[in-house]
């Protein structure tokens, strides 16, 4: 019986995305535990991986021309992809400064609240309204999460404010996307948003690194083996998002995030051994998915819809708003995928 060569690339490149996200967090959990590598100094692994991505998107785009670079203008980047790089940066700076003093797994839990953040910031950003039904699901994860947090056996607050902290700015980052540089009709992938993006990042994590980190740390610290490696990952974790997506959609990718979620918590309690879990971890973040799977459902429902004539006015104004909800690029904090979708979706999750 031969295997269909379309589905057999799918689920291929599904794997790798798994893989590689997975990866690179768990990498990223071991390169800044003082109980490993040692390297506790979040602002300068972020600006490794944005001055590596910058420059290898700079080789795709101007030199292979891989891919082609949108109109940009000087008002354009200044309005537009500034902000959204500073706040880009803040998330990543947050975020992978969360890895010091939680584990990988409570992390991964505190994620799911990534689309009740997104649809806070939409409603105050005016670019989204808020359904009683999506109201409910929202409160759902927010009560998984809070049980999941009571469960927490090592509860750190300074780690939980960073990790929070750094959603909110993530989903802020999403919203301004959708805001600033769609309505303005560019879309940009994978490459393109690092080619843009990276260097603007990279500038802007500059000041607190050099106030923060920069007399704590020694040049012999610095070892380029480990960057590369985990750069050239979290730049395929990248791509691999991009070939996903192309392939099957944003759901199939959401499906996919929340199995990877699954199988890097029970991965992080085998190689970090103080990542222990309780049951009420597991019940809290449990509720929470459920929540996260009831929107998936109303949003797959919604879209559905609007391919038929509209019942009702309020119907129509939902459906438009619904219309075109894709994945956000990642992470990405360490994993860093900055797709720049139709709209920025609620259940986008910042792989960190």
């Amino acid at each position: 019986m031969m295997i269909n060569k379309s589905l057999f690339l799918t689920y291929l490149y599904l794997l790798i995305y798994i893989l590689l996200s997975s990866g690179v967090i768990l990498y990223n959990k071991w390169v800044l535990s003082p109980k490993y590598f040692n390297f506790p100094f979040p602002i300068t692994l972020t600006m490794i991986h944005m001055g590596f991505s910058g420059a290898v998107a700079f080789l795709l785009v101007r030199v292979f021309k891989v891919v082609t670079p949108v109109k940009m203008t000087f008002e354009i980047y200044a309005t537009c992809v500034v902000p959204i790089s500073a706040f880009f940066a803040s998330s990543l700076w947050f975020g992978n400064t969360a890895y010091l003093h939680i584990s990988v797994a409570f992390i991964q839990m505190l994620k799911a609240l990534m689309p009740v953040a997104t649809l806070i910031m939409a409603v105050l950003c005016g670019t989204d309204k808020l359904w009683w039904d999506v109201l409910l699901n929202m409160l759902l994860v927010s009560v998984g999460v809070v049980i999941s947090s009571y469960g927490e056996i090592h509860f750190n607050v300074i780690g939980t404010l960073y990790q929070v902290t750094g959603i909110f700015a993530e989903a802020l980052r999403l919203v301004l996307t959708q805001v600033l540089l769609q309505k303005k009709g560019l879309t940009l992938n994978p490459i393109t948003s690092l080619y843009y993006i990276a260097p603007c990042s990279f500038a802007f994590l500059f000041i607190p690194w050099y106030l923060l980190e920069k007399s704590n740390m020694e040049v012999s610290q610095i070892q380029f083996n480990y960057w590369i490696f985990f750069s050239l990952c979290a730049l395929a974790l990248n791509l691999s998002i991009f070939l996903v997506i192309g392939r099957t959609g944003a759901v199939t990718i959401r499906v996919a995030g929340v199995l990877k979620d699954w199988i890097l918590i029970a991965l992080s309690t085998v190689i970090f051994p103080e990542s222990a879990i309780t049951g009420l971890n597991i019940i809290g973040y449990a509720i929470a998915l459920c929540g996260v799977v009831m929107y998936n459902y109303i949003k797959v429902k919604d879209v559905k819809a609007s391919q038929n004539p509209p019942e009702s006015v309020n119907n129509t104004e939902r459906m438009s708003n619904d219309d075109d909800d894709d994945i956000r690029g990642s992470s990405v904090d360490e994993e860093a995928p900055l797709m720049a979708s139709s709209r920025p979706s609620h259940i986008a999750r910042r792989d960190t």
